[in-house]
């Protein structure tokens, strides 16, 4: 029999951010437990069928980060992405999560990471789509951005012309095999609150704010040599910005990772969720004891 997910979309107050996020509701109370942590310039939008898919079987929770989504802030709100993970920290207490899987992608990994290093207890596996890690998962592009600093000159109208319809467009498009066969209403949602008062700035400052992510890995690296996290990979391997070294970089650090390669570009979930669905299933399934 067909099992559709039932879900709920709710608010969580986190130190005077309104969190939105999306909940599946599983018929089992004691159902595996999956944060999914979007990437950007998306939001929990983004995991929608990934939910409806999967959420009848297990609890899978999707959070909006500040400035994305429908999560609203308070004025004057410091965009960085310590900040971003205090608050998935605090909406992690506040739904009362004590064991849960993350699901990383793009801005998910070093939200999830700095969550995981703060409570390496708590993690029950990793799924990794394209969240990056190691400097051999930059593409030139992704290094030339990442140097951007706010001194440099024109360095603000080249992170606001990938905050364009175009830019926003082509995020989705690049890599992909035929990019007519997209649905046109991820980058669609994406530019409406990409568009939002206040938006592109809070973007601008995580822009500007990314290379403390890359002068991290060496810790996030030294984190999974360590805890050995079960992992998954699922990963576009024709990213435009995290290009296929980054995930098979992985496994010097976690060698029991199960890898798998998509012909496509970063949002891979919009290709290839009928191929990403069932390994998440089965990773769930035998991880979680």
């Amino acid at each position: 029999m067909l099992s559709i997910a039932r879900t709920a979309h709710r608010y969580a107050d986190v130190g005077g951010v309104s969190v939105f996020y999306r909940e599946s509701l599983p018929e089992r109370e004691d159902a595996p437990v999956l944060l999914l942590l979007h990437g950007f310039p998306s939001a929990s939008h983004q995991f929608r069928r990934l939910i409806d898919a999967l959420g009848a079987r297990y609890r899978l929770i999707a959070p909006d980060y500040p400035g994305f989504g429908h999560t609203r802030v308070p004025d004057g709100f410091t965009y960085s992405f310590d900040r971003l993970a205090d608050v998935i920290e605090g909406f992690v207490e506040r739904l009362g999560l004590t064991r849960f899987a993350l699901y990383m992608f793009d801005f998910g990994a070093p939200v999830g990471f700095r969550l995981a290093e703060r409570h390496p207890g708590r993690i029950a596996g990793l799924v990794v789509q394209n969240g990056n890690a190691y400097t051999e998962g930059l593409s030139d592009g992704a290094r030339e951005f990442i140097a951007l600093r706010p001194e440099t000159p024109g360095a603000e109208k080249t992170v606001r012309d990938l905050l364009s319809p175009e830019g926003t467009r082509s995020q989705y498009e690049t890599g992909v095999t035929d990019p007519a066969s997209l649905a046109p209403d991820g980058w669609t949602l994406d530019q409406h609150f990409l568009d939002l008062p206040g938006r592109k700035e809070a973007q601008v400052a995580l822009a500007f704010d990314y290379h403390t992510n890359v002068e991290r890995y060496g810790r996030w690296q030294a984190w999974l040599r360590e805890h050995t996290p079960p992992t998954l990979i699922t990963w576009g391997a024709d990213d435009p910005f995290f290009p296929e070294p980054g995930a098979r970089a992985y496994l010097r650090d976690v060698p029991d990772a199960e890898l798998h390669l998509f012909r496509t570009g970063h949002f891979a979930l919009e290709t290839h969720l009928p191929e990403i669905a069932p390994l998440v299933a089965a990773f769930l399934d035998r991880t979680w004891t």
